[in-house]
């Protein structure tokens, strides 16, 4: 496993609601669901993206964009359309006064617009993120980034496509899985564009020897690490790790792994019952206490806490690499390109 690997973990589709808009201009679709991740496609035609502050961000046949919730966001063309359409969570879109569209008013299954042949053909398909380590990478990214079609080939949206109109049995799980490709497929895309400043641990992860130690942390979390064992693993002096890792990463090698210990366990704690005693073992403690003290210091609760649903509270609640995941700036960078991160 690598981080990006971890991190999609918890960003997996389980029951993803999707639909097909087929629209001549104007026209205006609002994803108002609280969905924390929603990916667009242009099939054909074109539209804008329009925030609620900035410019709008172009999308031409075969762009995909990601967006990031929850909260509205606006695709259109012209980029001035009234809003047409309202897309609700359950898989329910209200028309443009505001009335729940029936089964009547819609072109087929998932389907909605003015007729099978419009001018403009929008596949769009939402997430619901679970975890925290889920969470952590959505907050890595900007409000909306698009992916040039050039930039990443595939039959993925022909493929989401054709099951769409296929309502056959296990239709919601094939159409999940193909999301999670999607998704992938289309981060690492925009990540390795040329001008686009991913996550720092993304980027670290092509370092040789950073790399590897990153590696070693996210496959064996649990084991005894020290920066001087980290270092003998990956063949360099500790002094050279240790300088490289806080340079790539943005944090120092043991903070990222106490980070990324209380991470895992806050999502074993959620998710599972599994005492604290023994989510503390399986993370790399030796014990609940040495668990809970960690836990309090980098989210400002307990073990206990997190698992009864209580907010965390104090400035330690946000975590050491949350600065690094999502940098200065970024919520205003809703360019192509992506959020620019602070060296």
């Amino acid at each position: 496993m690598d981080a990006l690997a971890d991190l999609l973990e918890g960003v997996r589709a389980r029951g993803a609601l999707f639909s097909r808009s087929v629209m001549n201009p104007p026209w205006a679709i609002r994803f108002a669901q609280d969905a924390p991740l929603t990916l667009v496609t242009m099939v054909r035609g074109r539209a804008w993206i329009v925030p609620e502050q900035g410019d709008p961000l172009p999308l031409v046949a075969g762009d995909t964009a990601i967006l990031r919730g929850p909260g509205p966001q606006v695709i259109a063309d012209p980029a001035d359309a009234p809003v047409s359409c309202t897309v609700l969570d359950g898989d329910r879109c209200l028309g443009p006064d505001g009335e729940l569209l029936t089964e009547e008013a819609t072109l087929g299954l998932r389907t909605y617009g003015d007729s099978l042949d419009s001018q403009d053909l929008l596949l769009s398909g939402s997430y619901e993120v679970s975890g925290d380590l889920g969470q952590r990478l959505i907050a890595a990214l900007p409000p909306a980034l698009v992916v040039p079609a050039d930039e990443c080939h595939g039959r993925l949206e022909e493929m989401i496509a054709a099951e769409i109109d296929c309502p056959a049995p296990g239709q919601q799980l094939v159409l999940d899985r193909l999301l999670d490709l999607a998704l992938i497929t289309k981060l690492r895309a925009w990540f390795d564009r040329p001008g686009a400043t991913p996550p720092a641990w993304y980027s670290a992860m092509a370092d040789p020897v950073v790399g590897q130690a990153l590696r070693l942390l996210h496959n064996q979390p649990a084991h005894p690490w020290t920066v001087a064992l980290l270092a003998e693993r990956c063949g360099v002096s500790r002094a050279t790790l240790a300088r490289d890792f806080r340079a790539l990463v943005g944090v120092p090698p043991m903070t990222y792994l106490a980070d990324w210990r209380v991470g895992r366990a806050a999502d074993l704690l959620r998710e599972t019952d599994t005492t604290v005693e023994a989510i503390a073992r399986r993370v790399g403690y030796s014990n609940a206490f040495a668990l809970s003290s960690a836990f309090k210091r980098l989210r400002g609760t307990t073990p206990t806490g997190h698992r009864c649903g209580s907010a965390p509270t104090g400035p330690s609640a946000t975590g050491p690499d949350r600065a690094d995941l999502n940098p200065p700036g970024s919520d205003a960078a809703m360019a192509v390109a992506g959020p620019r991160r602070p060296d």
